[in-house]
This record gives C-alpha cells, sequence and structure tokens, in this order.
C-alpha cells in the first residue's frame, strides 16, 4: 500500500456507527484509488467496530483505542499509523464527494511550498438549506487569523480551512500535530500554529467537495457554551492573532456564547474591555459585538435564516444543475463530537 500517491484518510469516531458508515462509504467512493481509511474509535465501542466489520474492503483500517483520547489526539495517533505520504481528515459525520482527493492532490503536486495544505469549500447543510462556504475565497494576502475570523458580512462563518476539508504531507502532520487535550477550537489552533511555518502554504479549491452538517439540537464537545474556555484559548494564542483578528473573535465567538447562558454584565463587560484593551476594534467588529449585546436572539436567528435562503436562492439560479449536488439519503443533521468550533 506504501506509495508517494497514497492518501492516508484518518477518520476519529465515537458511538456513531451510522453516521461513521456514511463517511467511510464517502471515501471509498473517491475517484482517487490509491488510499487507505483509518479510522479510529475513541474508547469502547462495539456498536461501530461491529459497523466496520461489515465493510469489506482491504483499504479500511480501524484502530480502537482503550481509553478515550479526544479527537485531537485520536487523530494524531491515526497520523502516526498512516502508511500514505499524504493525509487527509474527515469527521464521523461529514461525508465527501467523489471528486475531492483526485482534485485536491493535483493542486498539492503543483504546490510551491514543501508543506502544502489543501483545502475546499464546503456545502454547508441545514434542514432548510444547502449553502455554499465559506463565502469568501482565501486570500494568501492576509493573515490566516483575519481569514478565520474576520467576518463581513452575516453570511460569513467559522467554515474556512475546516478539519474535514484538509488534505497534507504526513510530514506536515508529524511535524505539526494536533494539541492534545483541547475542548474546542482543535482545528483553528492546528491552522494559526501552521501558518507560523515558512514551510507551510495554504490553498483552497473554489470547488464545494465536502458536505458540513449544521444546525443539530444534540449536545457535542464542539457545541459546549464554554465562553471561558474560548477567552483563554484565545488569551493563549494571542501572539498567533493580529490585533483585528483578536477582536474579531472575541465579539464573534466569546460573547455570543456568554450572552446565550446569561452570564451577567460583569461577564460582558469582562469581554467588552477584551476587545479594545488587547485586540484592534473596527467598525465590523463592532457591529458584531453591539448586535449580540443587543438584538436578541430570536431576531438574529430571522435574520441569518433570510440571508441564507437568498443566497441559497441566487446560488440555485446561477447553478440549476449544479455539480455539487448530493444524495437525497445523505443525513440532515450534524451530530459531530469532534467537531472543534
Amino acid at each position: 500500500m506504501s506509495s508517494p500517491e497514497l492518501v492516508s484518510v484518518v477518520i476519529p469516531t465515537i458511538n456513531r456507527p451510522s453516521l461513521l458508515r456514511k463517511a467511510v462509504l464517502s471515501v471509498l467512493r473517491q475517484t482517487w484509488f490509491p488510499l487507505e481509511i483509518i479510522v479510529v474509535i475513541d474508547g469502547e465501542d462495539r456498536a461501530s467496530e461491529e459497523c466496520l466489520a461489515s465493510i469489506h474492503d482491504q483499504r479500511l483500517r480501524v484502530l480502537p483505542l482503550a481509553i478515550n483520547m479526544g479527537g485531537s489526539e485520536a487523530r494524531n495517533i491515526g497520523v502516526r499509523a498512516a502508511k500514505g505520504a499524504w493525509v487527509a481528515f474527515l469527521d464521523d459525520d461529514d461525508e465527501w464527494l467523489p471528486e475531492k482527493i483526485a482534485l485536491q492532490m493535483q493542486a498539492a503536486r503543483t504546490h510551491p511550498q514543501n508543506f502544502p495544505v489543501i483545502s475546499c469549500r464546503l456545502i454547508v447543510r441545514t434542514p432548510e438549506s444547502e449553502l455554499i462556504r465559506p463565502v469568501r475565497a482565501l486570500d494568501s494576502r492576509l493573515p490566516v487569523s483575519e481569514q478565520l475570523f474576520c467576518r463581513r458580512t452575516v453570511e460569513d462563518g467559522p467554515f474556512t480551512l475546516q478539519t474535514s476539508t484538509l488534505l497534507m504531507r504526513r510530514e506536515t502532520m508529524l511535524a505539526i500535530p494536533f494539541r492534545a487535550g483541547l475542548q474546542r477550537h482543535q482545528d483553528w489552533d492546528w491552522v494559526l500554529r501552521a501558518a507560523r511555518d515558512p514551510r507551510v502554504g495554504f490553498h483552497q479549491l473554489s470547488e464545494p467537495l465536502t458536505i458540513f452538517r449544521a444546525n443539530d439540537s444534540r449536545p457535542s464537545v464542539g457545541r459546549v457554551l464554554d465562553w471561558q474556555f474560548s477567552l483563554r484559548w484565545a488569551q493563549e494564542m494571542r501572539r498567533y492573532f493580529t490585533p483585528r483578528a483578536y477582536s474579531f473573535f472575541i465579539a464573534t465567538e466569546c460573547l455570543p456564547r456568554a450572552v446565550k447562558v446569561k452570564a451577567g454584565p460583569a461577564v460582558y463587560l469582562r469581554l467588552v474591555g477584551e476587545f479594545f484593551a488587547a485586540g484592534s476594534p473596527t467598525l465590523p467588529s463592532l457591529a458584531w459585538m453591539a448586535a449580540f449585546l443587543c438584538i436578541p436572539q430570536r431576531w438574529r436567528n430571522n435574520a441569518k435564516k433570510f440571508f441564507q435562503v437568498l443566497r441559497s436562492a441566487r446560488q440555485s439560479i446561477n447553478h440549476p444543475n449544479p455539480a455539487h449536488t448530493v444524495r437525497s439519503d445523505a443525513p440532515m443533521l450534524r451530530t459531530n463530537q469532534f467537531e472543534t468550533h
């Protein structure tokens, strides 16, 4: 199996066999054949082991862990076990379109950096619509932190360089592994650290090649409304942010979580102080902060849905037979315990 063309796909999972099966099958449908799938079962999970045993393909490998290690370390374990020269990641409730790896490998071969990191756009699926994200293309002239966190419109969101879109050399992941023990922000943490390495270069394909499911109401690690963790993480990683990006992170990540759990005026004042003192506010980040503090969540949700429907309608007009159409039986709800935002 080992060859310069081999892509090792690492999928961490725990206790979601039906979703995992669909993720694995989407990898097996790739038009790029030299690949292996390494499913890291992150703790005791007999149902997932039995599900995977029913998939008869020599490219599938299963690594059951005796104890839960968390999403970051599960991915690191998969990377260390990989035989391929290239590694791609897939969350266990996401799926890929068939051309995903082939198009990314084509881009990786011609990338000028020693450690290319190839991403793509997403089909963000909600119960109401399918949207292509991120809205803006990746711009190599801008700092990575600003591309992750600075939003221009209500349609912008945390979809740039999402984990299930990434492909890179295995050597890159061995040199810059995921940081173990993070409750959330695992992919942002990795991207910010990787961007500091002069060997690393990011490239995003314009095609939407990954299906990302949103608006699931069930709890997951990535949905914990812990503003304190997000603030501590941002403060620890402050040197990786531009001041402008740091203010946006406080306004769009920390403050909304605090408001949603009704943390109280003292907390809001603390976050507003951090926004001004440690960052560099701009009119857009001030507008985001004011919106979360002053506009009821129901109104914000209605506005967001309106713009989503409007953009979805525009996409349907511009692409009446979109190449990214997916099967109607693909799952509609996101339940990813390894979601990192």
